[in-house]
């Protein structure tokens, strides 16, 4: 709700310092008369189009994120690349075919112009903000509830730097033990919570938004335990700099007052690309539901005419962040195929119907999945949903295997194609490999080129 509050006055000012800056350039360039125009151009369409293209630039790049204790010098540095990229485009197609040119200074001169603007007003309006919220977060107000985990000596350490700048926005609740070594109960007024086995439940009970570590280097090799019981917790986790060597590929350096901090795991997409990945989830399962639809109705005829039973099959799964919903196939298998509870589905598996078996092999009972991805709750790339008593039986077995719930669930993935079709635990614990491996490096070009080994595998039959 704070980081809602925040992006929405960031917006807000933004909106006000864009159309200021348009405003200001206008009367420069028009009603001051220190440029002569041949014809005087409209005010108000031309700054309702140029503020949207701001505002989705600005999203797009990543500019309405939260950024709290995030150095200002960062974000007017990313504004300055920003405009200057933007104004560059700007310049191709409006301003080199303006209506009103001038009889004086290029037009070079005057994007240049138009850029320093709105560079100015932009960031002074950020420069502003940023300075309200860092006497707000001095006073307390709008700090983020933190715990500090790790050895008693380590944890201490990093309370009394964190404490001493209170604009880092964290206000620490308790500090909770690598292990029972830890000793008193309470330490600087602080309290101790627990241990790391009670993290979870203390996220919970204590509403925790960031979970900063300080670990010894004899305890670096728990790490990895630390990042699988935050994973299903929508948390900051962040480590003292001196474990970067441990997590070199899942790091992200922040620094601010010369305090360094690690990000572990930071945003997976820049927010361009989770944009342009959702709208190739639109486009293509649109146009996938649409373009086929004929051959969709003869699959739903031939399923009805093999076996009695609805046309799909319907079922619980989770989906990102731990979301429920219920997915939506064609049936391959008879109407009672689970009358016994859930099982895994084999190779030769009896329960599968004649038609069921050529839809599998050519992945098309996965297609009214593309309601799914419409809908929001899928992807066409991302790791497999599972049923909730599989992922409550897997998040015990597998330690990091809740980490499959920060992305979208996929109608195909980087472990689809890459392992053969969960029949055993044991394929599910390999699966979990891949789908970490793509999380860690997902991007557009890698769900480019999972799709089009689907596709192949499509057209070669591959399927199970």
């Amino acid at each position: 709700m704070k980081s809602l509050t925040e992006r929405t006055l960031t917006f807000l000012i933004d909106a006000v310092a864009i159309n200021l800056g348009w405003l200001l350039y206008y009367y420069v360039r028009v009603i001051s008369g220190w440029i002569q125009v041949t014809i005087q151009p409209d005010l108000l369409a031309p700054m309702v189009f140029i503020y949207f293209f701001w505002a989705v630039l600005f999203f797009l790049v990543g500019l309405y994120r939260p950024w709290y204790a995030a150095s200002r010098f960062d974000e007017i540095a990313l504004l300055f690349k920003t405009t200057g990229l933007g104004c560059l485009f700007l310049f191709f197609v409006i301003f080199v075919d303006d209506a009103g040119r001038p009889t004086g200074p290029s037009s070079r001169v005057l994007i240049l112009l138009y850029w320093f603007i709105l560079f100015v007003m932009v960031s002074g309006g950020r420069v502003i903000l940023r300075s309200a919220q860092r006497q707000l977060l001095v006073a307390g107000i709008g700090a983020r509830r933190t715990v500090i985990l790790g050895s008693a000596t380590r944890s201490r350490e990093l309370y009394e730097d964190v404490t001493k700048y209170p604009a880092l926005g964290y206000r620490v609740v308790g500090f909770v033990g690598i292990d029972k070594r830890w000793g008193k109960k309470q330490d600087q007024g602080v309290p101790l919570l627990g241990y790391l086995v009670d993290l979870p439940a203390i996220i919970g009970r204590r509403q925790i938004q960031d979970v900063i570590v300080a670990l010894d280097s004899t305890d670096h090799d728990r790490l990895l335990d630390i990042v699988a019981r935050c994973s299903a917790y929508n948390v900051g986790l962040k480590i003292v700099p001196d474990l970067y060597d441990v997590i070199s590929g899942m790091a992200k350096t922040n620094q601010i007052y010369g305090f360094p901090l690690i990000e572990i795991s930071p945003q997976l997409l820049k927010p361009w690309e989770e944009a342009t990945k959702r709208f190739i989830d639109v486009a293509v399962s649109a146009t996938v539901l649409v373009a086929g639809s004929p051959l969709w109705l003869l699959i739903a005829l031939a399923i009805k005419l093999d076996s009695p039973g609805p046309v799909f099959y319907k079922q619980e799964r989770v989906g990102k962040d731990g979301d429920r919903f219920r997915i939506l196939k064609f049936r391959s298998m008879h109407q009672h195929a689970e009358r016994e509870g859930p099982t895994w589905a084999h190779r030769r598996d009896p329960r599968v119907t004649r038609v069921g078996k050529v839809l599998r092999k050519l992945h098309l009972d996965e297609v009214p999945q593309m309601f799914n991805v419409l809908r929001g709750q899928m992807s066409l790339i991302g790791p497999r949903p599972e049923r909730p008593v599989f992922v409550e039986q897997l998040t015990k077995e597998i330690p990091m295997y809740p980490r499959r719930l920060k992305v979208r669930p996929g109608i195909t993935g980087w472990a689809q194609v890459k392992h053969k079709y969960d029949e055993s635990i044991d394929d599910v614990r390999k699966k979990v490999q891949y789908d970490l491996f793509y999380i860690e490096n997902i991007s557009l070009r890698m769900d480019l080129k999972i799709l089009f080994s689907t596709v192949s595998h499509m057209l070669l039959g591959k399927g199970h």
